[in-house]
């Protein structure tokens, strides 16, 4: 069992430091806004916390979406606050076990976990680059993503669809947070065009 607070809380932290005039910038995502990206972790941040629950959501499980239009006037507060709610979820050890659902797919709940940990913390990445903002990882958990995503990548060695893209090569003396990276389809390098105005 891992606990994914502090990857939660630094996520939220992140949210919480995009200004409204970012949420058109792009992001290490192709053909995804910062707005569209935080329609996602929002959307995600809901799900998985019902599946550390065991409990189903309203209206039936499906994929988060990933789009601006539906992320409100609130998303400053609310999104933290799902993420607040994700890591105690999380810190519960029946989380961990047995069978849960997530975005319409079953698994057991020790794969779940790893899952949203992956994606609170590729996450919480594409937003820091993508907004100017400095990101940090636990070792452990940064571990723990680079091991889930590296048996994905043996299993499917041109990308999971709707989970990463094909590999970026990096060196495998490269630090362990781009060799993450690099194995999730994106570019360690990418950085936010600076012609933003901020």
């Amino acid at each position: 069992m891992l606990n994914l607070e502090p990857a939660t809380r630094m996520l939220a932290d992140l949210v919480q430091g995009i200004g409204d005039d970012q949420l058109s910038a792009p992001t290490p995502c192709s053909e995804t806004s910062l707005g569209d990206l935080l329609d996602h972790v929002d959307g995600l941040s809901l799900a998985f916390a019902a599946a550390a629950a065991k409990t189903p959501l309203d209206g039936g499980s499906q994929g988060p979406s990933a789009d601006v239009s539906c992320l409100g006037s609130d998303w400053r507060r609310r999104i933290p606050e799902r993420l607040e709610a994700l890591g105690k979820a999380w810190h519960e050890e029946s989380a961990w076990t047995g069978m849960t659902e997530a975005g319409g797919v079953e698994m057991p709940g020790e794969v779940a976990g790893l899952v949203v940990l992956d994606e609170v913390v590729v996450h919480g990445w594409d937003v820091a680059v993508a907004s100017g903002q400095a990101f940090t990882c636990e070792p452990d958990l940064l571990q723990a993503v680079h091991e889930f995503v590296e048996a994905s990548v043996a299993e499917n060695p041109q990308g999971s669809p709707g989970l990463f893209g094909p590999p970026v090569p990096v060196g495998r003396d490269a630090p362990l947070l781009e060799r993450v990276i690099g194995l999730t389809g994106r570019e360690p390098s990418w950085r936010r065009p600076s012609s933003d105005g901020r």
